[in-house]
C-alpha cells in the first residue's frame, strides 16, 4: 500500500512540472525560430532545412511522451514521469546537436530556456537522485557537445548550468532540512500517541504489560535479519507491531483477565481483536502501510489461523514475522492462566511449529536471532524493574 498523501503530492508536482516543461519548451522554440528571426538584423542567421527537420523530429518525440506519461499516471507511478521526460529531452538534444554542428562552420546556438526551468524546478520533488540526474545530465550534455564540435561558445551554457545548479542545490538542501525536522517532530508525536494507546491497553490487561514493546523489538530484529523488509518501511512496521493487539480494547475485562480455559464463545470474542484493531488504525497513514501486521498476525502457515485462515505466503511477510515474535513473547510472559515458560522451552516450541504454525524460512532465521531476543528480553526487564523502595521507620 502506498502512502496516498505522498502519491497525491507527487502527482501534483509532476503535473505542474509537465505543464511548465511543455509550455516553455514549445513557446521558446516558437519565439526563437519564428518570431526572433523577423528582426532585420537576425534574418540572415536563420538555420537551414536540416536543422528544422531535426527540430521537427525532436518535437515529435517530446509530444509522443504525453501518452506514455498518462499511462504511468494511470498505473499509479507518477514518480517515473519526470525521469522519462528529462532523459528523453537530454538524449534527443544531445543527438541532434552533435549531428547538426559536428563538422559545421556554424557557431553553436542551440539549447532551450526549458533547461533553466528544469534545473530550478528540480528541488520541489525533494529528491536528490532526480536533482543529480538533471544537474549532471545537463552538464554532461554540453560537455559532450563541446568535445565533438570544438566550439568555445559551449563554455557559456556550461557556466549557466553550474550557477543555476548551485542555486537549485541550496534550495533542495534547505527543503530537505525542513522536511527532516518535520519528520522527526511527526515521529515523536506519533510515538507518544502510540505509547499512550499501549499504556491504556496495559491498564485494561496488566498481564500484557511490556508485551507490545518486546514484540516490536523481536519483530524488528527478525525483519532486519531476513533482508526482505525495506529500510524505508521499518519505521511503519515498528509502530504497527506496537499496536498489533490494539483490538483487545474491545474485549471485555472478564475474558481478558479470566483464570483458566476460555469457552468456545469467549475464544470467538478474542478472535475479533485483529479485525477491530485493523479497523481502528486503517486511517493512520504512517501505520496503515503495515495494516497486515495487526490484521493477520494470528494467521498460521498451515491455514488454521484467524481471522481469514490464510495459508503459506498468502499471509503478508510482515504479519508472518510478527506471528513468530508474538508467540515467543506470549510463551515467555506470565499470563492470568499460566506462568511464563523458560526461554529454552519457548525456543523449542517455535522450532516445533515450523511448517505448521510458522513460516519455515522465518524459523530458520529465528534460530540466528534467538540470542538477540534473549538480550532484548533481559534488557527490557532491567530497564523496567521497579526501583527499590527504602522504608524509614518513624522515630
Amino acid at each position: 500500500m502506498k502512502n496516498t498523501s505522498l502519491l497525491r503530492e507527487e502527482k501534483r508536482a509532476t503535473v505542474l512540472f509537465m505543464w511548465l516543461f511543455y509550455i516553455v519548451f514549445f513557446l521558446y522554440d516558437i519565439f526563437y525560430y519564428k518570431i526572433f528571426p523577423l528582426f532585420p538584423w537576425i534574418a540572415e542567421a536563420l538555420p537551414d532545412t536540416i536543422w528544422y527537420f531535426l527540430s521537427f523530429i525532436k518535437h515529435l518525440i517530446i509530444i509522443c511522451l504525453i501518452p506514455v506519461t498518462i499511462y504511468f499516471f494511470k498505473k499509479g507511478n507518477p514518480e517515473k514521469v519526470k525521469y522519462i521526460i528529462v532523459i528523453t529531452y537530454l538524449v534527443t538534444n544531445l543527438v541532434t546537436d552533435i549531428y547538426y554542428y559536428f563538422g559545421s562552420a556554424d557557431s553553436y546556438s542551440s539549447g532551450n530556456l526549458v533547461e533553466v526551468v528544469i534545473i530550478l524546478f528540480a528541488p520541489i520533488f525533494i529528491n536528490k537522485r532526480f536533482f543529480y540526474l538533471v544537474a549532471w545530465g545537463l552538464l554532461l550534455k554540453y560537455i559532450l557537445v563541446g568535445v565533438f564540435i570544438q566550439d568555445p561558445v559551449i563554455f557559456f551554457p556550461i557556466i549557466i548550468v553550474i550557477i543555476f545548479g548551485g542555486i537549485s542545490y541550496i534550495l533542495l538542501h534547505r527543503i530537505l532540512s525542513y522536511v527532516k525536522a518535520l519528520t522527526i517532530s511527526y515521529d515523536e508525536q506519533l510515538a507518544g500517541m502510540v505509547k499512550g494507546v499501549i499504556a491504556t491497553l496495559e491498564l485494561k490487561d496488566p498481564y500484557t504489560r511490556g508485551h507490545s514493546e518486546r514484540v516490536a523489538e523481536y519483530a524488528m530484529s527478525l525483519a532486519k535479519a531476513t533482508g526482505k523488509v525495506k529500510e524505508s518501511e521499518l519505521n511503519s512496521f515498528y509502530y504497527a507491531c506496537l499496536l498489533h493487539d490494539i483490538g483487545k480494547v474491545n474485549i471485555p475485562d472478564s475474558i481478558l483477565a479470566k483464570h483458566g480455559k476460555l469457552t468456545d464463545e469467549e475464544y470467538e470474542v478474542i478472535k475479533t481483536h485483529p479485525v477491530v484493531g485493523a479497523k481502528a488504525i486503517e486511517d493512520v497513514e504512517e501505520i496503515a502501510d503495515n495494516l497486515a501486521v495487526v490484521y493477520h498476525h494470528h494467521e498460521r502457515w498451515d491455514g488454521k489461523g484467524y481471522p481469514d485462515g490464510l495459508a503459506g505466503e498468502e499471509t503478508p511477510l510482515v504479519a508472518r514475522i510478527t506471528a513468530v515474535a508474538d508467540a515467543f513473547d506470549a510463551m515467555t510472559s506470565t499470563r492470568s492462566y499460566r506462568p511464563a515458560l523458560p526461554f529454552e522451552e519457548a525456543y523449542k516450541r517455535i522450532l516445533e511449529g515450523k511448517g505448521s504454525q510458522f513460516d519455515p524460512e522465518l524459523v530458520e532465521v529465528f534460530k540466528q536471532v534467538y540470542p538477540d531476543w534473549i538480550t532484548i528480553s533481559k534488557q527490557y526487564a532491567k530497564d523496567h524493574t521497579p526501583r527499590e523502595v527504602h522504608k524509614h521507620e518513624n522515630p
